[in-house]
């Protein structure tokens, strides 16, 4: 693939940083390296010592004075080495890309780290996306990937959705504005979805849709971007196969996020995607961010390290255990107080409801206003449209931190305050 044609002026003008890859160099060198090239300041003057995490199991994650003064230092922009090495084959495992055995020209499997997956997306949309260019979703979508995109000056175009995700259908009939063999300037060069769990919808692209969608970007030629940070919450197994495990060009960039599973406040993401592009990705973490804080690296690290593939797994069904109840908990209530005045689809993952109001034209109002007066929060429905001032009659409810009981009595202020609205 000619990865050159999707890159924004500013992504082509970046260079690599010289002190970055000195940094990476000196990472893979011996410790008889004496190295007097690094800025890096001297972790004998920082005032942390040592640390030691007590897991829910009992057992500790130990930070001794070598291992802190390492935490506390800068390191590669791609990550530590023995992290990605671990979500390498992790990723092998339960995507099994065609890419992995690519090579680098071709678009070999990379990842990197990145400072949650937001960080991911904003980097990625930084490095395709020109003003005037138009990329394809599927909204209602995540609130933060509009307020990434919109300020870049792209024409955002909806593609047609349900409970199943995106509709092939209506992305072929979208597509046709374009002719596939006269690419232009407005050929869409992108398309982001999220397949799993969607936020807000809750909505999960079936095998056969994902298919049928990348045969499209293979006719148009455009990339896609597979954000998932509800991969691993599934509720049913076998989980779902992905864009990436079906990438047999070296078009599909993943964003996964351990926020979900392991900690939302490590800030722990990854981008996982041909090395051409993966690697220009590395170049704008390095002219901002310029790595993930390595101690929270190092943290996640020993942890994977010591439970292992299997014992990581393990971790994802007691997590996915207490969402599916949670889940369980909001629908049943949903049907007790809910089913005259809404309605709503049951999701597969994450953890959304995504609710439509009968009788109601748009929430914004009602929410904002009202709700606050019966004690009872949830998400205006529009925030999530590529026009957020459009009346919605939708609203989404979270079911991840309230109890069982805190949800019930949720639905019923709810339901009082549907029926004075109507």
């Amino acid at each position: 693939m000619n990865y050159s044609r999707f890159l924004t002026a500013v992504s082509a003008a970046r260079r690599p940083s010289p002190i970055r890859l000195l940094t990476e160099l000196q990472q893979r060198s011996p410790p008889t390296l004496i190295s007097l090239a690094g800025g890096a300041p001297n972790p004998n003057t920082f005032p942390f010592h040592s640390a030691s995490i007590k897991m829910k199991n009992g057992e500790t994650i130990e930070f001794d004075g070598t291992m802190m003064k390492r935490a506390l230092q800068y390191s590669g922009s791609y990550g530590i080495p023995e992290l990605i090495s671990w979500m390498k084959e992790l990723q092998k495992r339960l995507h099994d890309p065609p890419t992995a055995s690519f090579s680098p020209e071709r678009g070999q499997m990379e990842m990197c780290v990145t400072t949650g997956s937001q960080e991911g997306l904003c980097k990625v949309f930084e490095m395709l996306v020109n003003p005037g260019d138009t990329v394809l979703l599927d909204a209602p979508t995540y609130s933060g990937t509009l307020a990434a995109l919109q300020p870049l000056g792209c024409n955002i175009v909806n593609v047609p959705s349900d409970q199943y995700g995106m509709i092939p259908d209506g992305l072929r009939d979208v597509l046709a504005q374009w002719d596939s063999h006269k690419p232009d300037s407005t050929t869409p060069k992108v398309l982001y979805t999220i397949p799993n769990g969607g936020n807000p919808t809750g909505a999960s692209m079936t095998l056969e849709r994902k298919q049928k969608v990348y045969e499209l970007a293979r006719k148009y030629d455009f990339l896609i971007i597979e954000d998932d940070p509800y991969y691993f919450l599934q509720f049913q197994k076998p989980w779902a196969s992905t864009f990436l495990s079906l990438d047999v060009d070296g078009r599909v960039i993943r964003t996964d996020s351990f926020s979900k599973i392991l900690s939302s406040g490590l800030r722990i993401g990854f981008v996982t995607g041909p090395k051409p592009l993966v690697d220009r990705v590395v170049l704008h973490i390095q002219a901002s961010t310029m790595h993930t804080s390595t101690f929270t690296q190092l943290m996640v690290s020993q942890l994977l390290h010591s439970w292992g593939q299997e014992g990581f797994l393990k971790h994802i069904d007691g997590v996915v255990e207490f969402y599916r109840a949670q889940r369980n908990a909001m629908l049943s209530s949903a049907d007790k107080w809910l089913k005259d005045v809404a309605e709503w689809h049951a999701p597969a993952a994450g953890m959304f409801l995504w609710i439509k109001l009968k009788g109601i034209k748009d929430t914004q109002q009602l929410i904002m206003e009202k709700a606050l007066e019966k004690e009872v929060l949830l998400v205006p429905g529009g925030v999530f449209n590529i026009h957020s001032s459009e009346p919605c009659p939708y609203v989404r409810a979270a079911f991840s931190l309230s109890t069982p009981q805190q949800l019930d009595e949720a639905f019923k202020r709810l339901s009082a305050l549907i029926k004075e609205a109507l």
